[in-house]
């Protein structure tokens, strides 16, 4: 495993996006457990952009544009909803001093991986980051993209989760402040609707 592998896949993994976002906001508003379960379903999330890669549909998708489209509006769709849902106080940051009802593991997991999932930018990366680690005509090569791809994916795990673990600390500090709050369910907001866009304009 080459030092220069793992340290672009630290600096691609610790580059905030919606995984990060989705694990922050979680952690804000269900605690350090929550957390690390939002870590491990974004994780899960990149299970198929991984098998999409290595069987190559992912080169379909990278050059049918109609393929492109349709998951890349599904994921803008997808962010638009979890923006709304953040503002109305029902998704992704919803912060109570006394939960007496814990928040679904299942529904923490499924809404971390359609995250990771509705994003063909993932599987482009896929595409571009991996033949680079991989040598041409290496008999092992099909093993070799499976290596690369499943420590892509734990330390994936890794940094979300410290992402989320921080956030969690940092909970009882805003916890009590209302207006914090309200702002912070804003920063959210936005910051889901702005990567919707960022998405909507990508090409193939």
């Amino acid at each position: 495993m080459s030092i220069a592998f793992l340290v672009t896949t630290l600096i691609a993994v610790a580059t905030p996006g919606t995984g990060v976002l989705y694990t922050l906001a979680t952690g804000l508003a269900r605690g350090h457990r929550a957390s690390v379960i939002a870590a491990f379903g974004c994780t899960l999330g990149i299970v198929p952009h991984m098998v999409a890669t290595i069987t190559g549909l992912a080169a379909l998708l990278h050059t049918s544009a109609l393929a492109f489209e349709l998951v890349k509006y599904l994921g803008v769709a997808y962010l638009v909803y979890m923006a709304w849902s953040t503002l109305r106080d029902k998704g992704a940051l919803v912060v109570e001093q006394a939960q007496t009802q814990p928040v679904s593991a299942t529904k923490v997991i499924v809404s971390a991986v359609l995250l990771n999932l509705l994003n063909p930018k993932l599987t482009i990366f896929f595409v571009a980051f991996l033949p680079q680690f991989v040598s041409v005509g290496d008999p092992g090569q099909l093993w070799r993209m499976v290596e690369l791809s499943l420590v892509f994916m734990l330390l994936t795990f890794v940094v979300f989760a410290l992402y989320g673990i921080f956030a969690a600390a940092m909970r009882d500090h805003v916890i009590s402040r209302p207006r914090v709050m309200a702002w912070l369910r804003r920063f959210f907001a936005v910051s889901f609707v702005a990567l919707g866009a960022k998405l909507a304009f990508t090409q193939v």
